[in-house]
């Protein structure tokens, strides 16, 4: 901190690019590619650059956004202060019951390459472990962060050398047999990878020349991220092919088995584990803030607003995030986890473009065509996903626009 109570101006462009990467280089690689290989088979490749097109959008109108509202609560925040309460309640709430999702997600994805037998159980224990961590006040560090980033490239490094390397027969890679929308479809799928990509867009505060950094920062990181992601996805449906690898609960294993090398699969399995661990750390850690945040307006129930005196916590919103994620991780499965979360997340990310839309130059306001491709992107993604995940996620938009609308009826009465 500076003596003025700011945050101190220490990032620069590599740092930046090194925390989005830790954001987005987390356990989604390792979990998305067999939903999108069901969806697309090899039109999975399209639909990852689809979603990193819209994955960019997303995030240059998060950026002009958080340089002119430097606080806490992203699009919650965006959409109150552009488009009315209502819509910044809308996002908020998609944001936590998606990132709860994802949340459930990240832990089913390390129950399913740790202890593929009982990954239920493992899910759940995985949860429980992380939930008590957060609400003993421990934070991850950003060296904590590199070290993850680091550990998850050496590893998926390792699987693209060990399929390209291989003297086994490829699967077969062929770019037909997919359809417009199983290539949506799959790019909604695989957006859940690319999750987390925002975190450089509220770095305003604390990089060196914002206005010049965060630009330059977040398509060196998406572009580096999609790279990766590109050739883990090529190395997968080429040991593989698209069934196998659509019917895989763990693919990067699956690959490196195929590819006769099968010593490399607990070091998957590690990178793997570690990635879902710490996305779930960093998950768990932001949804229980939105949380409080939604409840201190009391659009959630407000005694989520307690702050635990000692660890300084909200330690009734970690438990009551925990308990839910704990529920999730023990009834549904992958794929409905990751199609709801990419559902509700891309709402929440409509919300933003449309906001950044009502920007003037003068508020920095992107090429106009940016938030409005982002804004149509997010919807068609949104609805292309599949029909349960859709029927889901409207489901519970509907919930809590009803909830809204209740408590806006009853503080009128009073």
């Amino acid at each position: 901190m500076s003596g003025d109570g700011e945050l101190r101006r220490s990032l620069g462009v590599f740092d930046a690019v090194v925390i989005g990467l830790g954001s987005m280089l987390g356990a989604g690689i390792f979990a998305a590619l067999g939903p999108a290989a069901r969806a697309a088979g090899t039109g999975l490749l399209l639909g990852l650059a689809v979603a990193a097109a819209v994955a960019y959008c997303n995030a240059t109108s998060s950026a002009r956004l958080a340089a002119l509202y430097p606080t806490s609560g992203g699009t919650y925040v965006y959409g109150r202060k552009r488009l009315g309460e209502f819509w910044g309640y809308l996002a908020g709430w998609g944001f936590v019951v998606g990132k709860t999702a994802s949340c459930a997600a990240m832990a089913l994805t390390f129950g399913a390459y740790t202890i593929p037998a009982h990954a239920r159980p493992a899910a759940v224990a995985a949860v429980v472990a992380l939930t008590a961590v957060n609400y003993a006040g421990v934070r991850k560090s950003a060296w904590l962060t590199r070290a993850i980033v680091a550990c998850v490239l050496v590893v998926l490094a390792a699987v693209v050398v060990a399929v390209f390397g291989s003297a086994a027969p490829p699967a077969g890679l062929h770019l037909t047999g997919f359809t417009a929308g199983g290539v949506i479809q799959a790019a909604g799928l695989l957006f859940f990878a690319f999750a987390g990509y925002a975190r450089i867009a509220t770095l305003g505060e604390e990089v060196r020349d914002p206005r010049r950094t965060i630009p330059r920062a977040i398509p060196l990181a998406l572009g580096i991220a999609l790279a990766v992601y590109a050739l883990v996805a090529v190395a997968a449906l080429t040991a593989l092919g698209p069934q196998r690898l659509a019917g895989a609960t763990a693919p990067l294993t699956e690959a490196v088995r195929a590819s006769g090398a099968a010593w490399l699969v607990p070091v998957v399995r590690v990178g793997a584990a570690v990635a879902a661990l710490g996305s779930l750390l960093a998950l768990i850690l932001g949804v229980s803030r939105t949380t409080l945040a939604m409840a201190r307006d009391r659009h959630l129930p407000h005694p989520l607003t307690a702050v635990h005196p000692r660890v300084q916590v909200p330690h009734r919103a970690e438990l009551v995030i925990g308990v839910a994620v704990t529920v999730l991780a023990a009834t549904v499965d992958l794929r409905g986890a990751i199609g709801f979360s990419s559902f509700a997340v891309l709402i929440y990310y409509a919300v933003a473009n449309a906001s950044a839309a009502t920007l003037t130059r003068d508020e920095g306001r992107p090429h106009l065509a940016i938030p409005w491709i982002g804004l149509i992107g997010c919807v068609v993604l949104a609805l292309g996903m599949p029909l349960s995940s859709v029927l889901s996620g409207l489901t519970v938009l509907g919930v809590g626009a009803a909830a809204y609308a209740v408590r806006r009826a009853v503080g009128r009465r009073r």
